[in-house]
């Protein structure tokens, strides 16, 4: 499989070149277009395991996976929010993954729904993440706006808001910004994750829910 990225950094496409038999599992929607060779099967992967998906992770209850037959084939895949995609190759640790971020991986990749207690909760990323494990192969993120990839060698703080993924070889904890909760509410920055240990994290540039009551405030009152 061979991941090219188009129309960077904004409208970003993912496409997929399929070898003849070759797979992509991918979340369902994200599909643009495909060749007419590819075919298409959509499955839970198990109804429990598609339930904790959905319910506590955010995502699909059901995935596609596509397959080329006869031939190579083409898949054409994009976030549900303007912004970049990267592909990312597996490692041996694997990957946490924001609820929102997923976009596809390779059908050796397993991709389950991971707890995060309390620290999900305040992060305001949902009880749940996901954890990318397995492989090889490739698995697809896409962010709000632009990505960025950060090397935390020790300690990093980053934005909950702002996350897309990052190595499970780091620890974190949620926290407030501030010195105080009420410094933290005041400075309009919330809530942050302190990264610990030695890992790559990868950031999106905007912030989905800050954008999308930036955009409410402006949006006329609704009739009736």
């Amino acid at each position: 499989m061979q991941t090219n990225i188009l129309y960077r950094p904004a409208h970003t496409i993912a496409q997929v070149a399929l070898s003849p038999g070759e797979s992509i599992v991918a979340e369902s929607g994200a599909m643009i277009g495909m060749s007419s060779n590819v075919q298409i099967a959509t499955q839970s992967g198990g109804i429990m395991k598609g339930l904790k998906r959905m319910l506590l992770g955010g995502e699909s209850f059901f995935r596609n996976t596509f397959t080329a037959h006869g031939g190579p084939g083409e898949v054409l895949l994009a976030h549900a929010l303007c912004g970049d995609i990267v592909p990312l190759e597996m490692t041996q640790a694997g990957y946490y993954v924001t609820s929102s971020s997923f976009i596809a991986s390779s059908p050796s990749i397993e991709i389950d729904t991971k707890s995060q207690g309390l620290r999900g909760l305040f992060s305001g990323e949902g009880l749940f993440s996901l954890k990318a494990t397995g492989g090889p192969g490739t698995l697809i993120v896409g962010a709000f706006g632009g990505i960025q990839e950060l090397v935390c060698d020790g300690s990093l703080v980053i934005d909950t808001g702002h996350l897309v993924c990052w190595d499970t070889t780091l620890q974190y904890k949620v926290g407030k910004s501030g010195s105080g909760w009420i410094a933290s509410m005041l400075s309009g920055e919330g809530l942050v994750c302190h990264f610990q240990g030695q890992g790559r994290i990868w950031i999106q540039s905007r912030n989905p829910q800050a954008y999308g009551q930036a955009v409410a405030k402006v949006l006329p009152p609704r009739q009736g």
